[in-house]
């Protein structure tokens, strides 16, 4: 059968994070740093909530751009939290805010428009692009200014057929937060080149210095942004697969007809419990963020205490990007190393674009206790 798999494909290997749990199962010890899947249960109340309207007879499909009475919630969200005013036919409800990237690609690119993804950047948007027919322009962000992004950098990337760039944050993986600057950077060159911004904001409950500030709010940005969004880590709800587009109509329209034709509509349980999770949201709080945030800066304490392996103070997210370069190993090899030796996974840098070489993600997305026994262990290699 191989021959008759599309010729895009047939080239094709397993991601690094596919490569990266491969061989997990083999240790009955391990420490599993390498998936961003949170650790904690979705909250109770959100369940059961989501439960007692599934028995009530929310098990059918709902209306494909979404349940409308989520789509109000997340309205209200944008007036009461960030002043945004959004109309109805400006919310659309995703079934996953990755499957919301492909959506969004797709309604956007023809083949061979390019896409600016700044590296190191999360690992689905390069194929992501590429599938909608996209081409991937990398744009690197550098360590020593603090994984920023560069405007020098950015313009030197953009041609004649250049049609949109990415934006997350914070960012997965490196864990950086833009801060206004950034945005008025890149607000700039998106109107002096006319191009569409997809913002991934999935993690704006985990800035930890930074003010998070919905891009779509920069003067002039509304009619060319299109914001991804999500319930699975704000909320703790990655198994449920529920997410939001906030976009200008048309390309609302488009994305609602694309995806008619793949899943009809989001799961309509997964969007009771998201309906409930924002009416929640005060109470949540800072219960699961915060917990999230204590982990992050105690790892990288560890981190930066063993020889050879440093990490930048945490801004962002669960992330946190590992510099080995003084190890001398690349980045698969590193993490290759750790798991066969230490039986603790990772994910190699090179994954997310080249400029991820020399790096490897670590997701605090375990108890303290755990990840003080993977240092332990890591401390303990010979490199």
């Amino acid at each position: 059968m191989k021959n008759y798999i599309a010729k895009r494909f047939q080239a094709s290997q397993d991601s690094v994070m596919a490569s990266a749990a491969a061989d997990k199962n083999a240790y009955p010890d391990l420490i599993d740093l390498s998936i961003g899947d949170t650790d904690f249960t979705t909250d109770e109340r959100i369940i059961r909530a989501a439960m007692e309207d599934a028995l009530a007879g929310h098990t059918h499909y709902t209306s494909p751009q979404g349940d409308p009475e989520l789509i109000d919630e997340v309205r209200h969200y944008y007036k009461t939290v960030h002043q945004i005013e959004l109309d109805r036919s400006q919310v659309f409800i995703s079934a996953s805010s990755c499957f919301g990237m492909e959506l969004a690609l797709m309604s956007i690119l023809d083949p061979g428009d390019e896409v600016v993804l700044f590296a190191p950047y999360f690992f689905p948007y390069k194929e992501q692009t590429e599938l909608a027919g996209g081409t991937v322009v990398e744009v690197p962000c550098l360590e020593e200014e603090g994984f920023g992004i560069s405007a020098q950098r950015l313009r030197a990337a953009i041609s004649p057929r250049t049609k949109a760039m990415i934006v997350n944050n914070p960012c997965n993986p490196t864990g950086a937060a833009y801060d206004m600057q950034t945005y008025q950077t890149l607000a700039q060159v998106a109107e002096e080149f006319d191009l569409v911004v997809i913002v991934d904001e999935i993690y704006t409950d985990y800035m930890f210095g930074k003010p998070f500030q919905p891009f779509r709010s920069m003067p002039g940005m509304a009619q060319r942004t299109i914001t991804l969004n999500s319930f699975s880590k704000n909320y703790i709800m990655t198994g449920w697969r529920v997410g939001t587009i906030i976009a200008e109509t048309p390309v609302i329209d488009t994305i609602k007809r694309i995806n008619e034709n793949m899943v009809y509509s989001a799961p309509s349980v997964s969007q009771r419990a998201a309906i409930h999770a924002l009416r929640l949201r005060g109470q949540i709080g800072d219960k699961y963020t915060g917990a999230y945030r204590q982990r992050v800066f105690y790892a990288a304490q560890r981190i930066n205490a063993i020889p050879k392996l440093s990490v930048r103070p945490p801004e962002g997210t669960f992330y946190l990007f590992m510099n080995i370069k003084e190890t001398g190993l690349d980045s698969i090899a590193f993490c290759d190393k750790c798991l066969r030796e230490a039986h603790v996974a990772m994910v190699p840098g090179v994954g997310f674009g080249a400029a991820g070489e020399g790096y490897v993600r670590i997701a605090c997305t375990t108890s303290e206790e755990k990840l003080g026994e993977a240092f332990d262990r890591i401390a303990r290699l010979q490199f």
